[in-house]
């Protein structure tokens, strides 16, 4: 890309068509935030936009003892948390797939197993904060509960309160600033301890002078609107994340400002790419997954083998045999984009970025050659001759992108699921969106950005 176009403004660039297609992407990606806040509501949704799009349950396609031809679509879902589709191509499984793997879980406070109690006329529930966050930043903050409650019966209620216009709210308090004179001299990281995060949920008691009357009043409001018991929250999945929708932001209205952008602004740009693909030169992959905030851990983590054993039965699908070695070579040829978010330059914060080497909003898709932390410890450094073919796609379908790290080489650090595959022996490079105020209640990202990436994911899948 000549260093001239670069340092055009990329919105100046566009036609009045490409504006169009841009406002009906980010239509739609700010529909997918408003709708699908954890894990598990972007799953839901992302199989009902594969089926619409001609996909099939591959679960169903085993018990048929069917076979796979090039073209035919398909995905699995891991425990309801986790998801991947492919596309079949023209060449052979073992030469490799073009994969773009994003997670879809992002930092909440979660429900403890024992979590009503009363205190002073209030009642509360108590949480344990998911991901990293700034604890502070969580309090005096609408807050909507979602995830399911499964009964001893195998009976799952689904729960989200808090969304709709006549829906309660819950919070996390604050104390006031009169009485915090002791509370301001304290490091940011303990103005608010994690034991501290519990959920205001009720106040009204239930009967006159009863014990914990008003913990009473919310257990019998539960059962009579949502059918559950306390002791069902024993085997409950739920969240507190901030309530309402996702909307424009600034006055021209050129930003999203969003929960949970991270990560599903790459989780969305690699659905639709995937949804949209019509290449069938090589199989297509999008794999999306959990628990990335907390080190990919866990059955639905990336560090589980849902991937692996599910490339395994493609393979028995596609050829109608088994081989470990024929799968072994599949996944060392994949060509894999990590699909997650990058720091965008905050004017606000100048010192903690180097100026050279960071994401600026609105200057297309990211690229982190490498990640990690002290050093680059954690991180997935891509190789040199990956990042120039990467870059001959890019510019071969006129995508807007740029070469970025996180911060400052000694401030911090950070990682993604790109090591995780990388130990296939494949070829891996974090890519993504850049985005202002990461892990925050509320972030930001650029329209230009999420339309950039969409095109440069299509690119990928396409060309790799």
């Amino acid at each position: 890309m000549a260093e001239e176009e670069k340092k055009t403004s990329v919105y100046l660039t566009y036609s009045e068509a490409e504006k169009q297609e841009l406002e009906e992407l980010n239509a739609g990606y700010r529909a997918f935030l408003s709708n699908c806040k954890t894990e598990r509501e972007s799953v839901e949704e992302a199989i009902k936009e594969a089926q619409a799009a001609g996909y099939r349950d591959m679960a169903e396609l085993i018990a048929a003892g069917a076979r796979l031809r090039p073209g035919d679509k398909v995905y699995a879902v891991n425990m309801k948390k986790a998801i991947v589709l492919f596309q079949i191509g023209e060449a052979p499984l073992e030469s490799g797939m073009n994969i773009l793997g994003a997670h879809i879980d992002t930092c909440s406070l979660d429900v403890k197993q024992n979590p009503l109690y009363e205190d002073g006329g209030l009642a509360y529930l108590d949480t344990h904060y998911y991901g990293g966050i700034k604890k502070y930043q969580w309090t005096a903050l609408p807050l909507a509960l979602h995830g399911v409650v499964v009964k001893k019966d195998g009976t799952v209620i689904d729960i989200r309160i808090g969304e709709e216009e006549g829906d309660p709210v819950f919070c996390v308090t604050d104390l006031l600033i009169h009485l915090s004179q002791e509370q301001m001299k304290k490091t940011g990281a303990k103005v608010v301890e994690g034991e501290d995060l519990d959920i205001l949920v009720g106040n009204y008691p239930l009967k006159k002078e009863e014990k914990e009357s008003v913990k009473a009043g919310v257990l019998a409001l539960i059962e009579r609107e949502y059918g559950f018991t306390e002791d069902d929250f024993q085997s409950a999945e739920l969240r507190l994340v901030p309530a309402g929708k996702a909307r424009e932001l600034g006055f021209d209205r050129s930003m999203t400002l969003a929960y949970g952008q991270d990560d599903r602004v790459c989780a969305y740009t690699s659905l639709r790419a995937m949804l949209e693909n019509e290449s069938t030169r090589r199989t297509s992959c999008c794999l999306l997954v959990d628990k990335e905030e907390i080190g990919s851990v866990g059955a639905t983590g990336m560090q589980s083998r849902f991937f692996e054993n599910t490339v395994a039965e493609l393979m028995r699908l596609v050829t109608g045999t088994e081989s470990d070695l024929a799968l072994r070579r599949c996944l060392a040829n994949c060509k894999m984009l990590s699909s997650d978010v990058s720091s965008a330059y905050d004017a606000l914060y100048a010192s903690a970025y180097d100026k050279k080497n960071v994401a600026y909003l609105g200057g297309g898709m990211v690229f982190n050659k490498f990640t990690g932390a002290r050093g680059k410890s954690g991180s997935n450094d891509a190789n040199a001759e990956y990042l120039g073919e990467i870059r001959r796609i890019l510019d071969e379908r006129h995508v807007r992108y740029q070469l970025a790290e996180l911060g400052k080489v000694d401030l911090g650090g950070g990682g993604t699921i790109a090591y995780i595959m990388s130990l296939y022996g494949m070829q891996v490079v974090d890519s993504g969106v850049g985005v202002l105020s990461m892990h925050a209640p509320w972030e930001a990202t650029s329209k230009v950005d999420v339309y950039e990436t969409k095109k440069g994911y299509m690119a990928f899948l396409a060309l790799a």
